[in-house]
């Protein structure tokens, strides 16, 4: 039997099929309003472009809305199934350049759509907890020498000397 975490691919080639899982990993227990929490909401059509995506309206606070509302994915004139598509491929460790030539797609697109998914993710994640003794190692950076260390040296020993 298969992990009820992974998703078989091909069946998020299709739209309505992507907006159900949204809405199954979204709302696992109801629908709930996202301006105000209340679990008080009804269905209200459909959106126009998009005729899987369904629309609501909170009973409480009588706010529209809509399967994305509130998400990263709102508001992108991107299909979902590309965005899951493109989260996939990420998942893979694919470059950007490399999901553009998978999705057909700008590669500006792609960066944009990859650092919302990213930021979206980096949102959600709860910090780690430090406890006890912490150490890190430290990290030099110097820019506009990556890859020439020759360069790195001689302004380390100029500034040095300067000093």
């Amino acid at each position: 039997m298969p992990s009820p975490l992974l998703v078989n691919l091909t069946s998020l080639l299709d739209d309505a099929k992507c907006y159900a899982l949204v809405r199954q990993h979204r709302w696992p227990d109801g629908v709930r309003c996202p301006h105000c929490a209340s679990a008080s909401v009804a269905r209200h059509g459909f959106d126009d472009t998009h005729r899987e995506r369904q629309r609501y309206r909170c009973k409480s606070c009588q706010a529209r809305f809509d399967d994305l509302t509130g998400t990263v994915l709102a508001g992108h004139h991107q299909p979902l199934r590309v965005w899951v598509l493109c989260l996939y491929l990420m998942g893979l460790n694919l470059s950007n350049r490399q999901i553009a030539q998978e999705l057909d797609l700008v590669a500006s697109d792609v960066q944009a759509m990859t650092e919302q998914l990213r930021a979206g993710f980096a949102a959600k994640a709860p910090p780690p907890p430090l406890n006890g003794t912490v150490e890190i190692d430290e990290v030099y950076v110097v820019a506009g020498h990556k890859g020439q260390p020759a360069e790195v040296a001689k302004r380390g020993a100029r500034d040095g000397a300067a000093g």
